[in-house]
């Protein structure tokens, strides 16, 4: 968790300050709402998303007669509780459901809104007009109006413009979207300033259709100043007086060159290719064996062959046989108690006798023979499991609460 909240909250804030920096100035509003969007999208994968790169590493291999000794051991673990992280979660928990009722009561007030006051059609949209002196403001396809300026025409045909425009593009979605990762990620501060950034796109473009509608730039600056005051009806809709700073009103008038445009879009490449690289790169390292010079070759090369064909019985000391491999199959300390072979005989009978089907008795310790390739799962004072051994790891111990292997099979001619 911690991982994920650190690069993710990482990307957010480089992605953003990119955002500032090269974009927001630039007439590209439409570009710029997709690179919000974008942003969110991919600081909240990337922490997902690894690269492996292999690096080989040289080891060389240890000489035969090298070992290692090493003795398992029994852990006994308590199991502590953490307090603190139990205080965490309950007051994420408390905190997260205090605004996600927050949030829900808004859109339950507008709700109410649509449905206790008259509702006329209007273009594809629907026009709620309300008794109390307000602002025009949108929430999905509905736009918001005081019903007596709408009944005596008080209502500039640039304001219907400006709010269909928030209709027709749905900017409600994105602002639905960044309060719901406010709501969930409340402690993180970067996602306020990511709804200022969002909604401040939003005007651009409403903005931006209003000029191109109606082509009278400081009629619609001068609009906007007189309704400045005004205060906001609500944080989840859209308003038509957010943020009328001396950027959104430089704006109106400003221009970027495709040229232009183009340079500022390909400088995200290389932002978001370091991005990937520090946050989704693992290196991994892999083995490269190198054989040591003087290392003696495989002497058990010519015995493959030559035991190709033999089975090889295991007798415990009563002469019972407990199993049976074939040469394939043995461990590297059973093939040390096979008899070496005979030297090479030149007479092709021979030969053939030699190669042929063979079986050969090994005496080894029933008890050590049958437990060895089995798992034992070690469990503390609770019956919970700590850990794993083989045979061979076990202690002395440990080895006397092993219940008995079973009777052997009876020695067949």
């Amino acid at each position: 968790m911690i991982d994920f909240l650190l690069k993710s909250t990482i990307s957010l804030c480089v992605l953003l300050a990119v955002y500032h920096w090269v974009l927001e100035k630039e007439k590209i509003h439409k570009f710029n709402r997709f690179y919000l969007l974008f942003c969110l999208l991919f600081s909240f994968t990337i922490p997902f998303i690894t690269i492996e790169v292999i690096q080989e590493i040289t080891n060389p291999i240890l000489a035969k007669n090298s070992s290692e000794n090493a003795e398992g051991t029994i852990a006994v673990l308590k199991e502590e509780t953490n307090y603190w992280l139990i205080a965490i979660w309950t007051m994420y928990i408390i905190m997260t459901s205090i605004l996600l009722i927050r949030f829900a009561r808004n859109i339950i007030k507008l709700n109410e809104k649509t449905k206790s006051n008259t509702a006329i059609s209007y273009k594809g949209s629907r026009l709620i007009l309300l008794e109390e002196k307000t602002l025009p403001y949108t929430f999905l396809n509905t736009i918001f109006i005081n019903q007596e300026d709408y009944h005596n025409r008080k209502v500039e045909p640039e304001l219907y413009t400006h709010e269909l425009i928030h209709v027709t593009q749905r900017h409600t979605l994105d602002i639905l979207l960044v309060e719901t990762l406010k709501v969930l990620f409340w402690f993180n501060p970067i996602f306020i300033f990511y709804k200022k950034a969002i909604q401040l796109n939003h005007e651009f473009l409403a903005d931006e259709k209003v000029v191109k509608s109606h082509n009278n730039v400081s009629f619609y600056q001068n609009l906007l100043l007189s309704k400045a005051n005004i205060h906001p009806a609500y944080n989840l809709a859209s308003n038509l007086n957010y943020s009328v700073t001396k950027k959104r009103l430089i704006m109106m008038t400003r221009t970027t060159t495709t040229t232009r445009a183009m340079f500022k879009k390909t400088i995200l490449i290389p932002v978001l290719s370091i991005l990937i690289f520090f946050a989704c790169v693992k290196t991994v390292s892999q083995e490269r064996r190198i054989t040591n010079s003087t290392e003696q070759k495989n002497p058990i090369t010519g015995m493959e062959k030559y035991f190709e064909n033999t089975v090889f019985k295991f007798q415990d000391k009563k002469g019972n046989i407990i199993d049976q491999k074939r040469f394939s199959e043995l461990s590297s300390e059973e093939k040390k108690n096979i008899p070496p072979p005979p030297p090479p005989a030149k007479d092709k009978e021979m030969v053939k006798k030699l190669a042929g089907p063979k079986t050969i008795y090994i005496p080894v310790n029933e008890t050590d023979h049958y437990f060895k390739n089995k798992i034992y799962k070690i469990k503390d004072v609770n019956g919970k499991v700590i850990g794993e051994k083989k045979f061979a790891e076990l202690t002395l111990e440990e080895k006397k609460n092993i219940p008995p292997p079973p009777p052997p099979v009876t020695k067949g001619k």
